[in-house]
């Protein structure tokens, strides 16, 4: 599943992306299957953010992900800043 979301997310050119999959921490709550791969983090870093809201960027990270979102995918914790909102923090 996690090489899945990033070949998806690879249509929105990451200069970083880091996914983490937090299934194991939401065992018992709507949405989990046993064996995970259903609640995730995204921090993701792409130029084709720059000047989008954020409610607009969450969209495009959805609209990448596709039929993903409603299954197997159940929650998604999103972080999407364009490149120039990442000088100097790291």
């Amino acid at each position: 599943m996690e090489q899945r979301i990033r070949e998806r997310l690879s249509a929105l050119e990451p200069l970083a992306l880091d996914l983490v999959d937090e299934s194991a921490q939401h065992a018992g709550h709507a949405g989990a299957r046993p064996g995970g791969q259903t609640h995730w983090r995204v921090a993701i870093v792409s130029p084709r953010f720059a000047g989008q809201s954020t409610v607009a960027r969450h969209r495009m990270v959805y609209q990448a992900l596709g039929e993903l979102m409603q299954h197997p995918i159940h929650a998604l914790a999103i972080s999407a800043r364009s490149p120039e909102e990442t000088k100097g923090t790291q």
